[in-house]
């Protein structure tokens, strides 16, 4: 990854821009690697479990915020997002090295967004929480976290497209691999061989 950001760097695509990344960009490496190339970082926080319960707790609390809420609509469910953003990080230390986890610097808006998924049949609730060098600009910030489930979304559809087309691959029926998938398509009996070979 630094080698990445490094070549990027290189060719000036990095500067001015708002990288996410998944908990990697929680490496402390990682974030000042971006920030040390004039770009700023908006990082999950899975892999730091005492930042992410910190700003849980911010946000539970009465402080000042910006907030914006979106609804989208779109096959077959209808989300809403809640960006929450604060840039009073002053309380996140960046000397305090929590047991075992880096230390972060440049932390300047800490973000929560809350997302309700409405389907036909049931409601699911998500939080995600970031951690971000970019002063805060709600709607920049929400754009990024919306680029960066795109992404996550995307790359879910690859990792099933996968998974099927070995399972087509592995199938022990006659006939090409694209012949085998379409066929799977077309009859119930031919997928439920193919899917049975699972045991």
């Amino acid at each position: 990854m630094p080698e990445l950001l490094d070549h990027l760097a290189e060719t000036r695509q990095l500067e001015g821009a708002l990288v996410t990344i998944d908990a990697m960009g929680t490496l402390v490496e990682i974030a000042d690697k971006i920030h040390e190339h004039k770009a700023d970082y908006a990082a999950l926080k899975g892999s730091q479990p005492t930042l992410e319960h910190g700003v849980a707790d911010y946000f539970r609390g009465p402080e000042e915020r910006v907030t914006k809420t979106t609804i989208e609509k779109g096959h077959g469910h209808i989300e809403t997002h809640v960006y929450t953003a604060s840039s009073v990080v002053n309380w996140i230390d960046p000397d305090r090295s929590y047991p075992g986890q880096p230390r972060f610097r440049g932390i300047k808006t800490i973000v929560k967004i809350p997302n309700r998924t409405e389907l036909a049949d049931r409601c699911t609730f998500d939080t995600r929480q970031y951690i971000s060098s970019a002063p805060l600009n709600i709607e920049r910030l929400a754009d990024a976290a919306r680029g960066h489930w795109g992404v996550e979304s995307f790359h879910w559809l690859l990792v099933v497209r996968r998974f099927t087309l070995n399972l087509v691959r592995a199938s022990k029926t006659k006939g090409s691999v694209k012949l085998r998938r379409r066929t799977a398509g077309w009859r119930s009996d031919s997928l439920l061989e193919i899917l049975l070979q699972l045991r």
